[in-house]
């Protein structure tokens, strides 16, 4: 068998763009081009060994393309077998939600059997066995796995120079949830015509089988027989013609069980063929080689062999041992829930990122109990439902217990202090739950400088009063803020920012004086952990304060 050589092509210099896992792989040459993008042979610097890597373009541009996709990632991380191609590695896109390229890293294959057809006319019967063997042990693990692939034909089959064969393109594959697959998704386009079966051609029936592949899988088989295509037909009726050719006039009983009516009567309005011997037709292959390659080619899928039944033929008797040839365990639903529904282009593309991340172990592990459609940190509000949910789980079973942390370095931790000195931290810990108008929360003390005082301060605990809670749960509905700090530079630094707000000239005229007291705010607040929060001033005294702002007054105090 010879090698294929490949005309080499440039490679292009921004192949990998914002993917900082690039500068792990060391692109040699392209070896492929099409619609979907490019794909190019590479050596991985870390593992040591050679790799192809397909750059998928603008993936998002139609739904339907990045549903196939995503079916076909999803697909071949399942399904994992000597004779199905692998995925080593996708790279972790820059940006969860921006992302529209998307690196997929294959184990490298030399050529395809539709290469090795064309350029090997002297293949052998070993050949021939060797590679039918190996296309029904990997359609049986295909198939147990309760998938059709729907698309086999020589161009989906790798090939290497070791005659070692694998099967890729998964893009067109469904997954059947019952023993009996129905074709509520077979409405779609399927297979080469060229390898697509009878029942596919004509509609034939209303439930398909895992025959399908068979059918394709013979085709296959007699193209690297006499190398060249078996029923090339130029549209669905020549089709057929080639076939009856073939096969004969399908019998009476078989065109009786014809659901399409349009295709029943043509089967019946078609002038009656007689089969062509197998032997006549390839008249230099071993006659175990046709009694098999006969079988999957019946024109009836009852009458077809499955991929286990094909592979204890008489004709693998020196090869194949049937006990040993691994199977799959059936697909989930939950792994496919998404064809059952409507897809948006969010959706697919969070979808797909999440394939993505199955190859990335430690950052799925840090992900693990996020929402799988939330943000990568979730935000201050779903922190929140889920601190308030925790805390009235427990609280209504008379448990007592501390609320949750955030679980993210990245976001502000809150500190809780209790306003209670003689009181331990397990009790006021204990106490949570108890009585929740007790505690206030203290943020992280950052001195600040004050634009009056020119002295740094540092922001003091914000107590809330019980009046502001009363009259929170006295009127559902309303919110009530906290009650800031009515000392008399925070008082003039607020009411600045809210007058500037309100009116920008009304403060024109207005330079506030230096305030004594302001000198031992820096005193008085480095040790407020070991004291009692400052408590707000009286109404009184706020409102006599703001009536003299009014009033034009450069005092402040």
């Amino acid at each position: 068998m010879q090698r294929d050589h490949r005309r080499k092509a440039p490679v292009e210099v921004n192949f990998f763009t914002e993917y900082g896992e690039g500068s792990r792989y060391r692109i040699e040459e392209v070896i492929g081009k099409g619609s979907y993008g490019i794909v190019c042979s590479a050596f991985d610097t870390h593992a040591g060994e050679k790799v192809a890597i397909k750059k998928i373009n603008d993936i998002f541009e139609h739904v339907s393309d990045a549903t196939r996709i995503l079916r076909e990632v999803k697909l071949l991380r399942i399904l994992r077998h000597p004779d199905i191609v692998e995925i080593k590695h996708i790279l972790l896109p820059p940006s969860r939600r921006e992302f529209r390229d998307i690196y997929v890293v294959f184990e490298l294959m030399e050529s395809d059997l539709h290469q090795v057809i064309k350029a090997n006319d002297d293949l052998t019967p070993e050949h021939y066995q060797f590679f039918l063997y190996q296309l029904l042990r990997g359609l049986k693990y295909i198939h147990t796995a309760n998938v059709f692939h729907r698309d086999l034909k020589p161009k989906n089959i790798l090939a290497n120079a070791d005659c070692k064969l694998k099967i890729c393109d998964f893009g067109l594959a469904r997954v059947a949830f019952n023993d009996t697959p129905t074709a509520i998704f077979w409405t779609d386009y399927v297979a080469t015509r060229w390898y697509r079966a009878p029942e596919l051609c004509g509609s034939f029936f209303s439930k398909y089988t895992p025959a399908i592949d068979i059918w394709s899988i013979g085709c296959i088989f007699a193209e690297v027989l006499t190398g060249k295509p078996l029923f090339p037909g130029k549209n669905v009726v020549h089709q057929l013609d080639l076939m009856t050719d073939l096969l004969g006039t399908p019998a009476a009983e078989a065109i009786a069980r014809v659901r399409n009516e349009k295709a029943r009567r043509y089967l019946s309005c078609m002038r009656k063929k007689r089969p062509v011997p197998f032997s006549q037709k390839f008249p230099h292959v071993d006659p175990p080689a046709l009694r098999l390659l006969e079988r999957m080619l019946a024109f009836e899928p009852k009458d077809r062999p499955t991929a286990e039944e094909a592979l204890a033929d008489p004709y693998f008797r020196s090869l194949a041992k049937v006990d040993r040839e691994p199977f799959a365990k059936p697909v989930t639903k939950m792994e496919f829930e998404f064809e059952r529904r409507r897809l948006t282009k969010e959706d697919v593309r969070e979808l797909i990122y999440q394939e993505i991340l199955e190859y990335h172990p430690k950052i799925l592990k840090t992900l693990e109990g996020t929402d799988s459609m939330g943000f990568m940190y979730p935000s201050a509000v779903d922190q929140f439902k889920k601190q308030f949910a925790y805390l009235e789980e427990h609280y209504g079973n008379g448990v007592t217990v501390a609320p949750l942390e955030r679980q993210h370095a990245s976001l502000p931790r809150p500190c809780v202090f209790y306003p209670d000195n003689n009181v331990s931290v397990a009790q006021n810990q204990a106490g949570v739950t108890d009585n929740l108008s007790k505690c206030c929360i203290k943020e992280i003390e950052k001195p600040q400088p004050d634009r009056n005082c020119g002295i740094p301060m540092t922001r003091v605990p914000i107590q809330v009063p019980h009046r502001a809670q009363g009259a929170a749960t006295s009127k559902p509905g309303k919110t009530v803020g906290s009650v800031p700090r009515y000392n008399n530079c925070m008082t003039a630094e607020a009411y600045e920012q809210r007058m500037m707000a309100k009116n920008p000239a009304a403060l024109g005229h207005l330079y506030p004086r230096r305030n004594v007291s302001c000198k031992s705010d820096r005193g008085e607040n480095e040790g407020i952990e070991g004291s009692n929060p400052v408590q707000p001033k009286p109404p009184q005294y706020i409102a006599r304060k703001v009536a003299a702002a009014k009033g034009g007054a450069g005092n402040w105090y």
